[in-house]
């Protein structure tokens, strides 16, 4: 398929120049007669590319919200040409998704090489595409993904392994955030150098700040050798902090003078040591939420998040889902010596799916299903994670009665959750979606005369 660009009809001079250029001509061209017509098209037409100039970009708040509800900045690469005025609605639409921001006086050549970058990746993904009997998704570095999201993930990646920033990771459990992360080191200069990995959820605050910094040996009860702490096992490298948000907070104390300073102490230690690591870490949590939470420290959310990268969860990824299906096949058929295929019912039940789990969950499923099936997978094999299931389900299945307040539907639904669990918290917040303070938080308030 030809890739398409949406261009506005802009007498600027780069506007014309662009017009007349071999790479444009190299799209399939649409062009708007103004900036609300550029918005009508892009919120109503899929393109590969969109591009604005200058006054095009003057769009209210009520044209960012169509485009977002329309997942525009997630399907299309949006790339803004302005005069170099500030305009908080180019900003929003930055921090919203779209690709790029140029501002005049900018050399054709860097549009054009974006361009011509673009469209060579779009016509290889439609190039693989065609041979049904291999995996045919796109991989870049340790992703794989040929959907316009994905393809935008990748380029955010090249441009951003090139630099020293600290990048925090946003997305979902099962989205592949250590793979991201794993990605940017490797297309890094500092890929021959070590990747340091620790999951800060998965420790006990007492063991955390051994881990990140180290210990001498006698330096609490237990610690019968010298230990090499995450930083200095990372050195010159990356350090991979997961689930950073459920560091506890006087960790996150320590983590942030590390990052200020650059200096950290093993325990047990008077020798202060230089931290040389670059930091990404990741997170499964909306951070604004953590911090308003009290979970997060808003300064250490500053000192990570130079760069935030944000994983598209695979139901915002087209036809990932099936291509992702036939990568795992065929890598379980090269690696058991089979040929099973699976069955178009089966592409359709996989297509359908919300898969909350993500490319984790999707991952589980076609192993069990190979494991399952003789010749070819068919809908016998497929099962779905009921829990998961469930969850699609929950608008059909909810029955909220008329006359009652939120905050009364809220409670119920806590104290029910609460019983059902047995009055264990943790599970209930997991359930629920919220932390565990806030369940405390809203439990003391009914509790409360």
């Amino acid at each position: 398929m030809q890739p398409t660009i949406l261009l506005d009809l802009n007498d600027s001079p780069i506007c014309s120049e662009l017009k007349k250029s071999n790479i444009i001509k190299r799209y399939r061209v649409h062009y708007s007669q103004n900036s609300f017509d550029w918005i009508h098209q892009l919120v109503n037409q899929s393109f590969t590319v969109a591009l604005c100039v200058s006054s095009s970009g003057n769009f209210s708040r009520t044209h960012l919200n169509q485009l977002l509800n329309a997942n525009t900045f997630s399907e299309t690469d949006v790339i803004f040409i302005s005069d170099g005025i500030p305009n908080p609605r180019i900003d929003d639409a930055m921090r919203n998704g779209a690709s790029f921001h140029f501002r005049q006086p900018v050399q054709l050549s860097l549009i054009e090489e974006l361009l011509e970058e673009i469209y060579i990746e779009t016509k290889t993904i439609d190039q693989e595409a065609a041979n049904p009997l291999v995996s045919d998704i796109a991989q870049y570095g340790l992703l794989l993904g040929s959907s316009s999201v994905m393809l935008k993930l990748y380029r955010t990646i090249r441009k951003v392994a090139q630099t020293q920033a600290n990048v925090l990771i946003i997305g979902e459990s099962g989205t592949g955030k250590e793979l991201v992360a794993n990605t940017v080191h490797l297309m890094s200069k500092l890929d021959n150098e070590p990747f340091v990995a620790i999951n800060c959820g998965a420790l006990s605050p007492e063991l955390i700040e051994s881990e990140l910094f180290g210990h001498k040996k006698g330096a609490f009860t237990g610690a019968e050798r010298d230990k090499k702490g995450l930083f200095e096992q990372a050195e010159n490298g990356t350090l991979f902090l997961d689930e950073v948000t459920e560091m506890p907070l006087d960790q996150q104390v320590k983590l942030l003078r590390v990052l200020e300073t650059g200096e950290y102490r093993p325990l047990g230690s008077h020798q202060a040591k230089m931290a040389n690591v670059r930091i990404i870490s990741a997170t499964n949590r909306d951070p604004a939420q953590a911090i308003t939470e009290g979970l997060f420290r808003e300064d250490l959310y500053f000192r990570l998040s130079h760069f935030p990268i944000t994983v598209p969860p695979l139901r915002h990824r087209g036809d990932d889902s099936v291509g992702l299906v036939k990568h795992f096949l065929s890598q379980l058929n090269n690696d058991e010596n089979t040929s099973k295929v699976v069955s178009s019912e089966v592409i359709d039940i996989i297509s359908a799916h919300h898969w909350p789990g993500n490319v984790r969950e999707l991952k589980h499923t076609i192993e069990r299903a190979y494991i399952l099936a003789n010749e070819v997978i068919d809908k016998s094999c497929v099962v779905i994670d009921p829990v998961a299931e469930a969850n699609e389900k929950i608008e059909e299945d909810i029955n909220v009665p008329t006359g009652v307040t939120l905050e009364e539907i809220e409670k119920a639904a806590i104290l029910q959750t609460l019983e059902s669990n047995d009055g264990n918290k943790t599970d209930t917040a997991k359930e629920l979606g919220v932390s565990v303070k806030t369940l405390y938080n809203k439990l003391e308030k009914y509790e409360s005369p």
